[in-house]
C-alpha cells in the first residue's frame, strides 16, 4: 500500500523521480527546438527555464544512488555493469542517430567523413548521447577515487562546478559541471532515501518546503542578469550549485509524494522512469520528425500546443518501439546481448532500462 514506507515504495519514488527528469529533458529539447523552428516562444518556455537549474543535476544524482552496490566489486564485474553497459548503448545509438542524420553530418564528404565523425564521437560525446557517455565516465572515476576521503572528493567536485569551466570539449565541460551531483547521489544515498521516507510521512511539511523552494527557484531561474555568460541569477556560480542540489532534492520529495498519492498519473510517470534510458536513447528522432511535420504543414500555429504534441510523440514512440521489439531479434536496441557482457554469472541480458 502506498505510503507505508515498504521496499516497493522506496524503489517506486526513484522510478517516479526518473520519470519526472526524463519528461523535463524531453520537454526542454522539444520546446526549444519547436520554438526555434516556429520563430517564437510558447507557454511551456517558462517551464523549461524554471527546470533548467535542476533537471540534469537530479538525473545524475539519481544515477549515483545505487553506485554503492557495485563500487567494491572487482573491476571486471564493475566494468560490465557500469562501463560496458553504457558503452554498448552509446555506440549502438551513436550509429543509429548518425545514420539518420547522414546527409547533415557528412555533407559532400561521403563515407570517409562519416567514419571520421564516428571516430571523433569516441572521444567527444555526440549530441544528446553525452549523458550516457558521462554515466560510464563518472562511474569509473568514482571507483578509482573511492579511497579518497569523501569530504575532500566532494569539495573538489563542488569546486569544479563552481569554476564554471568552459572549453571546446563537451566531455570536459559536462564532467566539471555535473560530477558533483552524481557523487552526491552516491555519498548521500542513505540520507536521500531517508528524505523520501520523511516526505511520505510528513506531507504537510513536505508541501511547505516545496512551496518555498518553488518560489525561490522561480525567482532566481526567471530573473535576468546583465552578464551574457550568466543570463539569469540561477546561472551564477554558487547559486547554480545550490539550485541544482536543492532542485534535485525537491524532485525526490515530489516523487515521494506522488507515490504516496498513487493513481494512473503516478503509474504513467513511473513507467517513464522505469524506461528512462529507453526514452533518452530514442526520443530525438521522433521528436525531430514530428516537429518537421508540424512546421511544414502549418496545421498548428500555437507554439505551446505544437510543443505539447512534439513532447507526446517524443515520449510515446520510444515506449511503443521498445514494446514492439521486446522478445524479437530487434530487442538488441534496448537489451544488451549476452555476447557483449564481460560477466555472465547471471546468464541474462541486461536491458537499457536498468542502471546496469
Amino acid at each position: 500500500m502506498a505510503g507505508t514506507g515498504d521496499a516497493r515504495d522506496r524503489l517506486a519514488w526513484v522510478d517516479v523521480a526518473k520519470g519526472i527528469c526524463i519528461l523535463l529533458v524531453v520537454m526542454m529539447h522539444a520546446v526549444t527546438g519547436t520554438g526555434d523552428a516556429m520563430g517564437g516562444e510558447g507557454f511551456l518556455h517558462p517551464v523549461v527555464a524554471f527546470a533548467k537549474p535542476f533537471r540534469i543535476p537530479d538525473f545524475f544524482l539519481l544515477s549515483g544512488l545505487f553506485m554503492g552496490r557495485v563500487i567494491d566489486r572487482d573491476w571486471r564485474l564493475f566494468s560490465d555493469r557500469r562501463v560496458v553497459h553504457f558503452a554498448y548503448f552509446y555506440l549502438l545509438w551513436l550509429v543509429i542517430q548518425s545514420a539518420a542524420r547522414y546527409g547533415k553530418i557528412v555533407g559532400d564528404g561521403g563515407p570517409t567523413a562519416f567514419a571520421a565523425h564516428l571516430a571523433h564521437s569516441l572521444i567527444e560525446p555526440y549530441s544528446s548521447l553525452w549523458f550516457i557517455y558521462l554515466l560510464a565516465v563518472f562511474s569509473v572515476v568514482t571507483k578509482a577515487l573511492r579511497q579518497v576521503p569523501a569530504g575532500l572528493l566532494l569539495t573538489g567536485a563542488a569546486l569544479l562546478q563552481i569554476a564554471d569551466i568552459r572549453t571546446d570539449s563537451t566531455l570536459i565541460d559536462e564532467f566539471c559541471a555535473r560530477y558533483v551531483y552524481f557523487l552526491a547521489g552516491y555519498l548521500f544515498a542513505g540520507r536521500i532515501f531517508a528524505l523520501a521516507d520523511t516526505a511520505r510521512r510528513r506531507i504537510g511539511l513536505a508541501l511547505c518546503g516545496l512551496a518555498v523552494w518553488a518560489g525561490l527557484e522561480g525567482w532566481l531561474a526567471l530573473s535576468p542578469w546583465s552578464n551574457p555568460d550568466h543570463p539569469t541569477l540561477a546561472s551564477l556560480p554558487l547559486v547554480s550549485l545550490a539550485l541544482g542540489a536543492a532542485g534535485a532534492l525537491a524532485i525526490v520529495v515530489t516523487a515521494a509524494l506522488i507515490v504516496r498519492l498513487g493513481g494512473p498519473v503516478a503509474e504513467a510517470i513511473r513507467t517513464c522512469g522505469q524506461r528512462s534510458i529507453v526514452i533518452y536513447l530514442a526520443f530525438s528522432l521522433p521528436m525531430a520528425a514530428t516537429r518537421e511535420l508540424l512546421v511544414r504543414s502549418g496545421w498548428i500555429a500555437d507554439i505551446g500546443a505544437a510543443s505539447l504534441i512534439v513532447i507526446a510523440m517524443a515520449v510515446l514512440m520510444p515506449l511503443i518501439l521498445e514494446r514492439l521489439v521486446r522478445g524479437t531479434p530487434f530487442d538488441f536496441l534496448f537489451v544488451r546481448p549476452r555476447r557483449f557482457r564481460l560477466a555472465t554469472a547471471s546468464g541474462r541480458s541486461v536491458p537499457a532500462l536498468q542502471p546496469g
